[in-house]
Parts: structure tokens; sequence; C-alpha cells
């Protein structure tokens, strides 16, 4: 591995060793940011299992023709839809070892606005 993912990844576990999701009632909503997309889940940690995820691959939000940032926030939108509808409606939020800005911050602020809570 190379320097840069070598550090990310000691901040990621260093972040894992305080953050996990509690239960099926309040999990963990992991963000993966890729070069040219975004993935976001809501994890179960207790019975290791994906609750809710979205990104910016799916067709509607594909369709859109903005850039990164707005393509974030339109991501966190979409999870929170998808897990009020199977009834989540707290979590806790794990950046992936990511600074909180940018297109990680827009994630969470699109899952706030729509109506999840952190």
């Amino acid at each position: 591995m190379n320097t840069k993912s070598l550090r990310r990844q000691k901040i990621k576990y260093r972040i894992r060793r305080r953050i996990s999701g509690e239960s099926a009632a309040k999990p963990r909503l992991s963000v993966f940011r890729s070069n040219s997309d975004i993935y976001v889940q809501l994890i179960d940690d207790v019975n290791g299992v994906t609750l809710a995820a979205a990104s910016s691959r799916e067709k509607d939000i594909v369709a859109q023709k903005v850039n990164k940032t707005e393509k974030s926030k339109l991501v966190g939108q979409s999870l929170a839809k998808k897990a009020l509808a199977v009834g989540i409606e707290n979590c806790v939020f794990d950046r992936g070892g990511y600074l909180y800005h940018g297109r990680v911050k827009a994630v969470a602020d699109g899952a706030r606005e729509g109506g999840l809570k952190f």
C-alpha cells in the first residue's frame, strides 16, 4: 500500500475503535469516497448487516448534472429516505478516515436534511 492509503487506514481504525453501530436501531453510517463517486451505508455492527445503502451511481443521481459535492448531498438525502422507510431515525456517523470537509460533510448535511439524527 502507498503511504496515503496506509495513513487513512490507520485513521480509520482509530475512529472505529471508538465508533460502532450499537444496534439495528442506531446503526453506523459509513462513508467511502473514491475519486469519482461516493458510497454510504448504514451498518448494524452487532449482526454485521447492511441495513440501507446509497451511492452516487444510482440512476436518479447520475441523471442530475451537478458537481460531486452536490451529488454527495443527494446521496445523503437518498440514504435518509431509505433509512426512514426501514424505520431508522438515529445513527452514528463514521467518516471512514476522511476529513469532515467537502463531499463527506455534504453527505452528512444531506442525511440530516433527509431526517436522520446523528
